[in-house]
């Protein structure tokens, strides 16, 4: 009815008013009738009523025009109403509070102003669904609209010429596009939000957004976002907050970011990566969150020192190369910092002691540990940073010597005597450094794009004989070098000339040669040769020499791997004797360094039939040793029983303890030995610190052993669920945020960051595995399945556990990373609750903790009756509880693409770990060494913290056994490395 009433006053409106106007003009041209003094006027009674008309139209100016006023005032108010009648119909299901009886004024979620304009739509998290209608913007008086986590789908509703719009909450939809033009206009727009809508066609930042003035936060996460980021935020004084990541965004960032007042930026896990420098941070002062990680940047780290509020800095896995600013480790701001799998150089960086940093992976420090570089190191890396330290020098120059194979140098006695940077396409300018090679005979940096002048200094280089700077850019003048130095310079124009000079000379002093270009060797060459021939054959000779060392050494290795890599156990039968497990690790290494790639041993018998190396090379131990560590298997040593079969504990003859996991002893044919070998592969490329680590592995007749590093607390299902039949204190919360942590640095090894990507596919508290400090380790990995590429699943049979499994894998069979996400969300509503996934002895509506946790994070208010009441927590808790609810929450999306990567997860939890002080400092000083030791007291007690792995990962603190036990007897000591995230 108000539909149809609108539509007859939308049509009858123009005529009224092109009758009113046509009207007053009358009124307006009208002419009294001529009249004569004395003269008696006479009227009809139509000139009567033009005359009265006359008279009084000033009065009927001003009632037409309160009459249109009030007219079109009434219209407005029905189309509002109109339109939000037509929005109930579009929404399904129909919104609490919301009737087409009552006035939409009424509804629940609605706000109007004093004249029933609508002013504010709230429907967030209602679980709704639906397409909304384009002319959203015939709302003309909205100023927020909050529509986010719904299911809503089609376009994106046009907000155009909304001047008074201020807030804009779309995020987490199913939006399917943006139709042109839908931000212009949006005058008073402080904050728009659209992050989580992944299946939005691939569109870019628009440009109109520049007339958004007032905007202080822009969050487009996971939205399908393409193209470059606009060099347009100069235009928004008053932006804050930036967040963009998991998108496919690519280029450089925008200069506009300096002198900008962003605080929050967010750039992280672009699709193909932005490139470029980030020098541009350095003029970003008001900077407290940055989050770049996952990207291809490239140059050093720039200094920070202005930005005095930087409290938290992830700069992990990209190509950063370059010295860690001293000013970046003396900020007092600064709390959490990644710097992992980066090209990093230099000495190792030392934060303060209230930093959390973590500095794993591939970078390129000149030690393992704190301290200054050696001089040779720190002089070339003066050198490289004039070229802006490339990536090729990064890869190239790891230790601390560089006489040790590093590329682009030649020592002799440690002394370097010869650079050669020919034909690198390096950068820059030639670094007075190479000044303090006092030993450089021959520098060659022809070729290259260098520009500036030669330094002067160089010319005190008493050893130099040959420099070759010619094909650069390179100007001003040519220092003179004594005459016994040979320097090429042609092929650089301005080379030589004084700035007034038009012209003339060829670029080279009175010593130059025509142009030379050495070989590219780390020799070189001037114009001939510089050695004499006796040189050249001793040279020869000593290479031939060495060749021949190093095949003889090779095969010598090869054949001792081959033949004589076994241990031996001593009376494996009788079980007299000690058991030693003799391992020797092969010439290659898995990728970490190390860790030895093939681990064997055998009985002493020599009986080799029993023994198998598979692709992968953890070692086979004979069963014969296994019986003897676990007492031939007896049921006093029995850990657990799952459906791979019986995990016993071992002990070795040190007392060091491992786990031994058994399959029932079954007929298994061609198939079931493919399907070990193809597990024990997965194990063997798979090691960090939060996933439990395989030691070796047995076949015996039809039996099937892997042998695990041994966690003494057992799983989390026996502290969470069973503590009290165990007799176990109930977890602190401290201790379950860090154990989620713990798991969630664990998955996301495995889907991005070890050399293949894998799925684990039955994560849950059984699975969870917790050492003494109950620090936790993700077990069990028999169902694990290589991750698809890019966005695409894969189909395979349905396994897992039921209350842990996707919907969408439950359904379908297609499985992604997201399945495990979805999992570790029900791990954390386990840890909040203290509930099981699935409950029987719960009514019905409760027994799926999923469905039920699902329905109390609508209303805030209920979590604190949801939680484990043994946690009786305090006020500074439960925000933190709110935060693990809500990424929970996020976790569990019915959807995959609504849920975030285990990366994210990672960034959420780690502020909320690190809100723990250590109160025991007695325990963090008994890791230095006492100088009142003895030296092999203070030997041991190295020895005995060796596999403590104290280190820092995604902004958050760790201190926790390593994934691979301190030196366990019989196994290689090289097995203390830890190569993790």
């Amino acid at each position: 009815m108000v539909q149809h009433q609108s539509q007859h006053t939308n049509s009858f409106l123009p005529f009224l008013l092109s009758a009113t106007c046509s009207h007053l003009s009358s009124l307006l041209y009208n002419t009294k009738p001529e009249t004569h003094k004395n003269q008696t006027l006479k009227l009809s009674p139509s000139s009567f009523l033009s005359s009265q008309i006359s008279m009084g139209k000033l009065k009927t100016l001003v009632s037409l025009s309160i009459f249109i006023f009030f007219l079109l005032f009434s219209t407005a108010i029905a189309d509002d109403g109109a339109f939000m009648k037509e929005l109930l119909k579009a929404l399904s299901p129909t919104p609490s509070g919301w009737s087409s009886d009552t006035p939409c004024c009424e509804w629940k979620g609605i706000n109007c102003d004093n004249s029933n304009r609508v002013t504010s739509i709230n429907l967030a998290s209602k679980q709704l669904s639906g397409t909304l209608r384009s002319d959203l913007n015939s709302l003309s008086q909205l100023t927020s609209l909050s529509l986010q986590s719904n299911a809503f789908s089609g376009p994106l509703p046009s907000l155009a010429n909304l001047s008074l719009l201020q807030e804009v909450y779309l995020d987490f939809n199913n939006f399917t596009s943006i139709p042109a033009g839908c931000f212009q206009g949006l005058t008073s727009l402080q904050t728009l939000s659209l992050s989580g809508n992944g299946d939005l066609a691939p569109w870019t930042i628009p440009t109109e957004l520049t007339q958004s003035s007032s905007l202080r936060t822009l969050e487009l996460g996971s939205a399908n976002v393409i193209g470059t980021i606009p060099d347009f935020f100069d235009s928004f004084p008053s932006l804050q907050e930036i967040r963009l990541s998991y998108n496919n965004l690519t280029g450089a960032l925008p200069k506009s970011f300096g002198g900008s007042e962003i605080s929050n930026l967010w750039l992280n896990n672009q699709e193909n990566g932005l490139t470029g420098t980030i020098e541009v941070l350095g003029s970003m002062p008001q900077l407290s969150q940055v989050w770049l990680h996952t990207n291809k940047f490239t140059g050093a780290i720039p200094d920070l020192s202005n930005c005095t509020n930087l409290s938290d800095l992830q700069l992990r896995d990209n190509d950063l190369t370059g010295i860690v600013p001293p000013s970046l480790m003396g900020m007092s701001s600064l709390k959490n910092v990644s710097l992992d799998n980066n090209e990093l150089q230099g000495p190792m960086p030392e934060f303060g002691k209230g930093v959390k940093v973590t500095l794993d992976g591939i970078n390129s420090f000149c030690r393992n540990t704190t301290g200054p570089c050696d001089d040779r190191v720190t002089t070339l890396l003066h050198i490289a940073e004039a070229f802006g330290y490339p990536s090729k020098l990064a890869e190239s120059w790891q230790g601390n010597d560089p006489c040790q194979q590093w590329t682009f140098t030649v020592c002799t006695e440690s002394k370097i005597t010869t650079v050669n940077f020919a034909k690198q396409n390096l950068q820059g300018t030639i670094s007075p450094a190479f000044a303090n090679l006092t030993d450089l005979r021959n520098l060659y940096l022809n070729g290259n794009n260098l520009t500036g002048s030669i330094p002067k200094i160089l010319t005190t280089l008493a050893s130099l004989e040959n420099l070759d700077v010619s094909n650069n850019n390179l100007s001003g003048e040519i220092p003179e070098f004594p005459s016994h130095v040979k320097l090429v310079s042609t092929g650089n124009v301005l080379l030589g000339k004084s700035p007034s000079s038009g012209g003339g000379g060829n670029g080279s002093n009175s010593s130059s040669s025509s142009d030379v270009t050495p070989s590219g060797d780390a020799s070189g060459s001037g114009n001939g040769s510089s050695l004499s021939a006796g040189w050249i054959a001793g040279i020869v000779i000593i290479a031939a020499f060495f060749v021949v060392v190093v095949l003889f050494v090779i095969w010598k290795c090869y054949t001792k791997n081959r033949h004589q890599k076994f241990g031996r156990v001593s009376n494996p039968k009788n079980g007299k004797g000690d058991v030693k497990l003799d391992i020797m690790s092969s010439s290659h290494s898995n990728g970490y360094a190390g860790i030895p790639s093939e681990l064997q041993s055998q009985s002493s018998t020599g009986d080799h039939s029993e023994l198998n190396v598979f692709e992968g090379g953890n070692a086979t131990i004979s069963i014969q040793v296994l019986r003897q560590v676990t007492n031939n298997f007896s049921e006093d040593n029995i850990l657990g029983r799952g459906g791979f079969g019986v995990v016993y504990k071992g002990e070795l003859h040190d007392g060091t303890k491992i786990a031994v996991k058994r399959m029932e002893s079954v007929a298994m044919g061609s198939k079931g030995l493919n399907e070990f070998q193809a597990e024990i592969a997965v194990l063997s490329k798979v090691r960090h610190r939060h996933l439990v680590a395989l030691l070796g592995y047995c076949i015996n007749g039809n039996e099937r052993l892997l042998v695990y590093e041994y966690m003494p607390q057992g799983t989390l299902t026996e502290h969470l669920f069973d503590w009290r039949e165990n007799g176990c204190a109930p977890l602190t919360w401290k201790q379950r945020v860090a154990i989620a942590l713990d798991v969630a640095r664990g998955v996301e090894y495995l889907h991005s960051l070890a050399q293949q990507s894998f799925i684990h596919r039955d994560l849950k508290p059984s699975n969870i595995l917790l050492g003494d400090d109950m620090r936790a380790k993700v077990a069990d990995f028999g169902l694990v399945k290589n991750a698809p590429d890019g966005k695409y699943s894969v189909e395979t049979r349905l396994a897992g556990t039921f209350g842990y499994l996707a919907p969408e894998y439950a359904a379908t069979g297609r499985v992604t990373t997201k399945v495990d996400v979805y999992a570790f969300g029900v791990v954390l509503m386990e840890l909040i609750t203290g509930r099981r996934a699935l409950d029987d002895s719960m009514p019905d509506e409760r027994s799926h903790l999923v469905s039920w946790f699902r329905r109390v994070l609508i209303n805030k208010e209920n979590i604190p009756k949801a939680i484990d009441q043994a946690l009786d927590p305090d006020e500074e808790t439960m925000e933190s509880i709110y935060k693990v609810a809500e990424l929970a929450g996020h976790c569990t999306a019915r959807e995959p693409y609504q849920r975030p990567d285990m990366g994210h997860a990672v960034n959420v939890l780690v502020p909320l770990v690190e809100q723990w002080k250590p109160t025991n400092h007695e325990e963090e000083e008994s890791y230095g060494i006492n100088l009142d030791m003895s030296l092999p007291q203070a030997l041991r007690r190295w020895q005995a913290n060796e596999g403590t792995s104290t280190m820092f990962n995604d902004m958050s603190f760790s201190q926790t056994q390593s994934s691979i036990p301190s030196k366990p007897a019989g196994f290689a000591d090289s097995f203390d490395s830890v190569d993790c995230r």
